[in-house]
């Protein structure tokens, strides 16, 4: 029979007070408690975006590289309004529980995640422990591929009509060649995404993973489901390949494999529960 909430709490706090390196994997739930919309069903999508069910668009479909070069405005004010939303989102308190772990870990921290949102970054930790298995909103690359590569989108202003969600006025541009920008986001059907940070940030966690001594790494994964189960399956196989314990935090699908600990909350609320037993 598997442990009790309580139990697992306990179990929990005990591996991170045990640990040496804190491995951070993080899906989409780890920001709805940020005040970020759940996309789950396309039902929750045009909750959050009402003007796309009408032309019956739902994620996958608005998220396509296809739309920046068939419809401009359509696909930055998708990916403008995001953009807007997530500079403006203040990291919830969970982060700063996470930071302070990692902060006491003599391996530190690395964290993997398949948010494109900067939160981590925008909550203080360092870029070089960031990899953005999706990308990210904030580098953008070049629609025609001038050679540029990736650049940052500090500066870059989207305005967006929310009645329409189309963007309006100039759309951002390359600065080499004056083409359009498009996010640096692996898209759905994009075979155009420019994937050479990605590929660097997986060196910068191949060497972290060099530093960590076999079963002194403890995994929390927050908030990633199995529609796209990228965070999910990593977490699970570098956990395996370190000796570690994973703790996997997910109101809706928290199954572990066995050994492994498994808690049905959300992010915010599972994190300041084990950080109160720590503290305690």
């Amino acid at each position: 029979m598997p442990p009790g909430i309580e139990e697992t709490l306990a179990l929990a706090a005990e591996a991170i007070r045990q640990a040496d390196a804190l491995l951070i994997g993080a899906g989409a739930g780890m920001g709805v408690d940020s005040g970020l919309p759940d996309f789950r069903g396309p039902g929750g999508f045009w909750r959050a975006y009402p003007p796309y069910r009408e032309r019956r668009l739902d994620f996958s479909s608005i998220a396509n590289p296809r739309w920046f070069r068939e419809e401009p405005a359509l696909a930055w004010g998708f990916y403008g309004h995001r953009l807007n939303l997530y500079r403006s989102t203040e990291p919830h308190e969970g982060f700063a529980i996470l930071a302070k772990w990692a902060d006491s870990m003599n391996s530190g921290a690395f964290i993997y995640t398949s948010n494109v949102d900067g939160q981590f970054q925008r909550a203080g930790f360092d870029a070089d422990q960031v990899l953005e298995a999706h990308g990210a909103i904030d580098w953008l690359q070049c629609l025609n591929e001038c050679g540029i590569g990736v650049f940052p989108a500090e500066g870059v202003e989207v305005e967006v009509d929310e009645s329409t969600m189309l963007a309006v006025g100039p759309l951002p541009q390359c600065p080499r060649c004056g083409s359009l920008a498009r996010p640096n986001i692996l898209m759905f059907g994009d075979y155009d995404f420019d994937g050479a940070w990605v590929v660097e940030q997986r060196v910068r966690r191949k060497r972290w993973l060099e530093t960590i001594q076999r079963g002194r790494l403890v995994a929390i994964e927050c908030g990633a489901g199995t529609a796209i189960p990228t965070v999910r399956l990593t977490c699970e196989d570098l956990v395996d390949r370190c000796g570690g314990t994973l703790i996997r935090i997910n109101p809706r699908e928290p199954e572990v494999p066995s050994g492994h600990l498994a808690l049905e909350l959300g992010a915010l609320e599972a994190l300041e529960r084990i950080d109160a037993l720590i503290e305690g």
